[in-house]
């Protein structure tokens, strides 16, 4: 069997060459052949059971299984009727639908089914041609089942009766081939071929007829198809012998042509047909009508049967037929007949506006999308013909995109230019197809691309650099500040997190002193501040994205450390003992204004609160001595006299101008030259010799230098 096929296939034979016995094999035989630019033919028989193989396109295309799944392998039809389906796990083409060739496609032959096969990741589009094979699945019919002929006993042998054809839905071979008349006694047959490729019968007349000897006559006529087993059907024919009409009509002409305008309303007048007869009387009197071989333009076209003016009775559609042939007859009174053939041309109107079918549609893209890159693919037609039938695509030209055709009807939508969801996440792309009629239809058809989103942009805080103001002695996680940083990407590639940046702050890490919320940004004191030891700080916080990979950016964080008024002045000099009383020596020579000595105290903290004044809270005698508010020098305010105490007991405070205010206590024991031989209180021992004075001067220069 599969030698028979290639034998057929490779040399092309027609399957109306194929003799009678070798038909009902052949019938089973699938016809491959492979047509460039990735087409591939095959040939079925009709009426194939459900799930039947078609044929193999993973050998016929050079593709593979895995190719088909991966690309969605599926079937695109114009008409969106799947008569075939893609089995993707084998790689066939199997029967889904019924097939009838009559339905499908009528008298057409060869008929044929034309669909695509898409594949994605790479688009890749493969023409499949399935021409449909016909069998002998109809017989023969006739319209009627009887036909009637009132015959004159006057007509003269040779005489012509148009008889009804039969009509047989299949093509080929399959179809009518002959036609057979029983009794011939008075009647013969003659066939001829018309111009549309049909078979057209006529009876004629043999021998005289009489009616007195026969007023009536009963034939057969039937109809034989070339299929095997041999189909037929038959009608009966009653003739009727009536008295002499020896003319029969003649139309004026034998062919009519005329061209119409497809959609012409019910009513418009197509043409009028006349024929006239050489009798007399009623035997001249004629009456129009179609034959039956007309067909189904019956159904479209109306014949006045006394004026013979044809006219539109139905909706003439020029996409689903383009001519018309009429067969009318003209009838005597004594059923001669004559006919003749009217042809109707049609003419296109752009009555179709085009047709948008969307195939594919990637959506969403990423917005790192490379230019040329296919968004959709259409498939745009026309109904119409010629000019009317011409369809040009576009799309508005203000967006990123392109439209170009890819194949004939196919159109593909691309990228023409990089993306950016940050300044449009979304595109309407408006595709228009316009025709060349006059005037000319058009189709819109909207496309929603959304743009998804690509980790192309870093966190950005919303200042160059932060300053935080934190007071000393603070409470551990205290909030020094909050820094705010913002993406303009969407969903994780948004979602920001803060990190500080491991660096050295006093020689110690950072972490020991700050540390960040990951989530708010919130900067959080870990431990307490001393000003008089850390005074500011530079740290740097880390903003990043959740994207893979992720982006980052750093902000500088200068945190400052305010002074509180937590440390009272310290003295330096006097230096206090263990006594907590200082003795100075003064002259009793000592004039107004002498400079006793000298209250030297400092404060670590700063601004105001290390501002220090000096006042004298107790005195033994508060009229001798004064001391300096700023300079804290104590000086005498009078001279001095045999009379004063040899003693004086002297206390100077110290004091910060913080709030609260801090300070210290300074004693002194101030004496005359001679104290320690006329010291009488026992208090002698307090006074300090020269080489103490020096001693004290240097523990004065070393406290200023560590200081």
């Amino acid at each position: 069997m599969s030698v028979l096929c290639y034998f057929y296939a490779q040399r092309g034979a027609s399957l109306t060459r194929i003799p009678s016995w070798l038909m009902q094999h052949l019938v089973l035989c699938a016809f491959v052949m492979a047509v460039a630019r990735g087409q591939v033919r095959y040939s079925i028989p009709e009426e194939m059971t459900k799930g039947s193989l078609v044929g193999n396109i993973v050998q016929d295309l050079g593709l593979d299984v895995k190719r088909l799944k991966s690309g969605r392998a599926r079937i695109f039809t114009e008409d969106s009727r799947e008569y075939i389906g893609l089995n993707v796990d084998k790689g066939t083409l199997v029967v889904k639908e019924r097939i009838d060739r009559e339905e499908l496609c009528a008298q057409v032959s060869p008929c044929s089914l034309h669909f695509q096969i898409i594949l994605e990741n790479p688009m890749e589009l493969h023409r499949i041609d399935v021409e449909i094979l016909d069998i002998n699945d109809n017989a023969p019919v006739f319209t009627r089942r009887e036909i009637q002929f009132q015959i004159s006993e006057s007509a003269t042998p040779g005489a012509k009766f148009s008889l009804d054809n039969a009509h047989d839905s299949d093509v080929g071979f399959n179809t009518l081939q002959k036609y057979t008349l029983y009794p011939p006694d008075h009647f013969s047959l003659k066939e001829q071929m018309g111009n549309d490729g049909l078979k057209y019968v006529e009876m004629v007349l043999q021998k005289t007829l009489d009616r007195e000897n026969q007023e009536e006559h009963k034939l057969i006529l039937t109809a034989f198809d070339g299929g095997s087993p041999q189909k037929s059907g038959t009608i009966k024919i009653s003739v009727l012998v009536i008295d002499a009409n020896d003319n029969a009509p003649v139309f004026s002409l034998p062919v009519y042509r005329v061209s119409l305008l497809e959609n012409s309303p019910k009513g418009t007048g197509v043409v009028s047909v006349t024929a006239t007869d050489k009798d007399k009387g009623t035997n001249a009197e004629l009456r129009y009508s179609f034959s039956q071989t007309s067909g189904k333009a019956l159904d479209l076209f109306n014949i006045d049967s006394e004026s013979g003016d044809i006219t539109v009775n139905g909706d003439l559609d020029f996409e689903r037929t383009k001519h018309f042939q009429l067969h009318v007859e003209a009838t005597d009174k004594g059923g001669l007949t004559d006919s003749s053939k009217v042809i109707i041309e049609l003419i296109d109107v752009n009555d179709n506006a085009p047709i948008i079918s969307l195939i594919s549609f990637s959506n969403p893209i990423p917005e790192d999308a490379a230019p040329e890159t296919v968004i959709a693919m259409l498939n745009v037609k026309d109904m119409d013909s010629g000019r009317n039938g011409q369809v040009k695509c576009s799309i508005a030209p203000n967006l990123p995109f392109k439209i170009q055709s890819s194949a004939l009807n196919f159109y593909s939508v691309t990228t023409d230019q990089l993306l950016d969801r940050e300044k449009m996440s979304e595109y309407n792309i408006t595709i228009t197809a316009i025709d060349e009629g006059s005037p000319s239809f058009s189709t819109n058809k909207t496309l929603t691309l959304k743009i998804s989103d690509v980790n192309d942009n870093a966190p950005m805080f919303q200042r160059q650099s932060y300053t935080a103001y934190v007071m000393e002695n603070n409470l551990p996680g205290v909030s020094v500040l909050s820094v705010t940083a913002h993406d303009k990407d969407a969903g994780n590639n948004a979602r920001i997190s803060y990190f500080l940046e491991d660096i050295l702050v006093n020689g110690v890490s950072a972490s020991t002193f700050i540390s960040v919320n990951a989530e708010s940004g919130e900067i959080l004191a870990v431990r307490s501040f001393d000003y008089e030891q850390t005074k500011e700080f530079n740290i740097r916080v880390k903003a990043q994205d959740g994207g893979n990979p992720p982006l980052s950016s750093n902000v500088s964080v200068k945190i400052t450390i305010q002074d509180q008024n937590d440390n009272a002045p310290q003295v330096l000099y006097p230096v206090q003992s263990g006594a907590s009383v200082v003795a100075e020596i003064v002259p009793r020579s000592a004039d107004v204004g002498y400079l006793v000595t000298k209250v030297v105290a400092v404060d670590v903290d700063s601004g105001q609160n290390a501002w220090l004044s000096y006042k004298l809270q107790k005195a033994t005698d508060r009229a001798l001595f004064e001391v300096g508010l700023q300079n804290g020098e104590i000086r005498t305010v009078r001279q001095v006299t045999d009379k004063d105490a040899v003693k004086q007991r002297l206390t100077v405070v110290v004091e910060d101008n913080g709030k609260p205010s801090q300070f210290r206590f300074s004693l002194s024991c101030l004496s005359s030259p001679y104290c320690q031989s006329n010291a009488t209180d026992g208090d002698a021992s307090g006074c300090f010799t020269n080489l103490e004075r020096i001693f004290q001067l240097f523990r004065i220069i070393r406290l200023f230098t560590q200081t």
